[in-house]
């Protein structure tokens, strides 16, 4: 081999077109959408109760002009475009870097969809490009840093080439000391909108493009389904998009969350839980399938609480209706909140073959004392019931899981017990990663923080355990013929497609290109860990493995 291949452990992104950034120490696939958020800088913060939080207001808002309708405002940025190219003599290129969850990756999608509309052709380089974007993530301090440190970056590049537009948007961006950090140390970043405010980028972009000046627009209040007049769908859901997949595209389900775990910043960056009409959804799902997508993520901060108040539908009652959009081949859903995850939705995933037989179910920790400092709303025994009626329902179910190490009060014995749960359930995987103090929090203002040393120490213990039951889980799928769904080629080794099976276990085999978006039978050869080597089967094989295994008839290349 020419390398080894390339272990894809995202669920829903591609490195290609964005890179995408996760904590150290990452085992298993990444992180739910914002169930494993460390904390938020935002301020001060009690919890009377999570129904009846509020969210401070944003340090500055800037309204879109009035005056100028948005479709005035587009035609004159593209015309705006058009003459800087012509002037360049070639085409104006932007790139859009996103650090985080799949949540921020189908933020990124629309966001590329907005800058291609406006003329701009898109490069994955920063180096080559005329406008930079950085869609960042605030779940802790780490990801702060590695933000700033390539802020610093586009620095250089602007002090040699100072036509270079910065920008700078999602979770980050809803922090005002953030703000008051860009604004006082990097004031080369030219462009700012929050988690709210995709729609205003073109108007943000024009702004400063003709008048030099920064443009802003972050809000902490207001919504993300706002309606057009027509009342048709929320203005969102018409903006223009660059998908990484042709095959395959998350869809949001929700906004927001309404959990208010003490470590975790979601509710104050993308606000209060809202869910999209079970209509909008549904169109949007048709209309993706009718463009070749034939799987699709739901996505949310927690699909499981998910209702369509004019419809009626819970979150169960959507995942059946979407398994019977034509065209569809595959429906995956995160993340999940144990505290919400009920008997109806178990009842679903069992029944409905197109939902693959794989959950992300946050645990955080096996400790029920720590479970209650976190405002988790479980118990360990909780917990454990659910998975253990998952593994009933749907045979061969892959659990995977978050995990928080050195919370604060967290001791030995604590850690004992998350041992002792990540044995007893035995999760497919884990992301596994160190509680990380952030100011604002109120779990950063806990007077018991764990000395750093012994966070070390906890963590690697339960890296080990994670390791030894996620290796002895994934292997009991060697020798077995599955259905893959080639994702792309391998970085490595260009003789490899990768791609993944129904439970999201990634598979590298070789093939060419043009199996890429296509359901490809492949024996799965060797386990290397968290992911398989493996041959396309012959063409006669059916799926078989030693649990039940699902297989959807083909209904083209799709």
């Amino acid at each position: 081999m020419k390398g080894s291949p390339t272990h894809d452990t995202s669920f829903s992104t591609d490195s290609r077109k964005s890179l995408v950034s996760y904590p150290e120490k990452q085992i298993g696939p990444a992180p739910g959408t914002g169930d494993t958020a460390d904390a938020s800088d935002t301020g001060k913060i009690t919890i009377p109760g999570k129904e009846s939080r509020e969210h401070p207001r944003a340090a500055e808002t800037h309204d879109p002009e009035a005056s100028e309708t948005d479709e005035q405002s587009r035609l004159r940025l593209r015309e705006r475009i058009r003459r800087m190219s012509d002037e360049k003599g070639s085409e104006m290129r932007a790139c859009v870097v996103t650090f985080g969850c799949q949540m921020n990756e189908r933020d990124s999608e629309k966001i590329r969809g907005i800058l291609k509309s406006a003329g701009y052709s898109l490069t994955g380089s920063e180096k080559e490009a005329d406008l930079v974007i950085y869609n960042t993530c605030s779940v802790r301090e780490n990801a702060d840093v590695r933000v700033f440190g390539r802020l610093g970056y586009l620095h250089s590049l602007k002090d040699r080439r100072p036509s270079l537009r910065i920008g700078l948007c999602g979770c980050m961006a809803q922090e005002e000391r953030v703000r008051e950090k860009i604004r006082k140390t990097y004031p080369f970043v030219d462009i700012m909108f929050g988690t709210h405010n995709i729609p205003s980028l073109e108007t943000l972009l024009l702004r400063n493009l003709e008048t030099g000046e920064r443009a802003w627009d972050v809000r902490k209040e207001g919504s993300r389904l706002e309606r057009k007049k027509d009342d048709v769908a929320g203005i969102e859901d018409s903006l223009p998009e660059d998908r990484t997949y042709p095959f395959k595209c998350g869809v949001n389900i929700t906004y927001g969350c309404n959990n208010f775990c003490t470590y975790c910043i979601v509710p104050y960056v993308r606000g209060r839980e809202e869910s999209r009409r079970a209509g909008d959804v549904l169109e949007e799902i048709r209309r993706l399938a009718d463009d070749g997508v034939s799987e699709v993520m739901l996505l949310g901060q927690n699909v499981n609480s998910y209702g369509d108040s004019e419809g009626g539908l819970t979150f169960p009652m959507l995942l059946r209706k979407v398994c019977g959009v034509d065209g569809i081949r595959r429906v995956r859903f995160m993340s999940s909140h144990p505290s919400d995850l009920s008997d109806e939705l178990i009842e679903v995933m069992g029944s409905e073959r197109k939902v693959c037989p794989h959950i992300h179910l946050p645990v955080q920790s096996g400790s029920d004392r720590i479970l209650k400092r976190m405002n988790r709303h479980y118990t360990v025994e909780h917990f454990i019931n659910i998975t253990d009626k998952l593994k009933k329902a749907v045979p061969g179910i892959s659990i995977t899981t978050d995990i928080i190490v050195g919370f604060p009060g967290e001791t030995h014995e604590d850690v004992d017990q998350t041992i002792d749960l990540i044995r007893r359930v035995s999760f497919d995987n884990a992301f596994t990663f160190r509680y990380s103090r952030r100011p604002g929090t109120p779990a950063a203002d806990y007077p018991d923080q764990v000395p750093e040393e012994v966070v070390k120490a906890e963590f690697d213990r339960v890296l080990k355990c994670v390791q030894d039951t996620a290796r002895r889980e994934i292997s009991r799928h060697e020798g077995e013929i599955q259905e893959v769904l080639v994702e792309h080629v391998n970085e490595k080794d260009q003789s490899l497609v990768t791609g993944r099976i129904p439970d999201n276990t990634v598979v590298h085999f070789p093939g060419t290109p043009d199996l890429i978006g296509k359901y490809v039978m492949t024996e799965l050869l060797k386990c290397e860990g968290f992911y398989y080597m493996g041959r396309i089967a012959d063409p006669s094989s059916e799926p078989h493995s030693g649990t039940a295994s699902r297989h959807i008839p083909d209904t083209g290349d799709r």
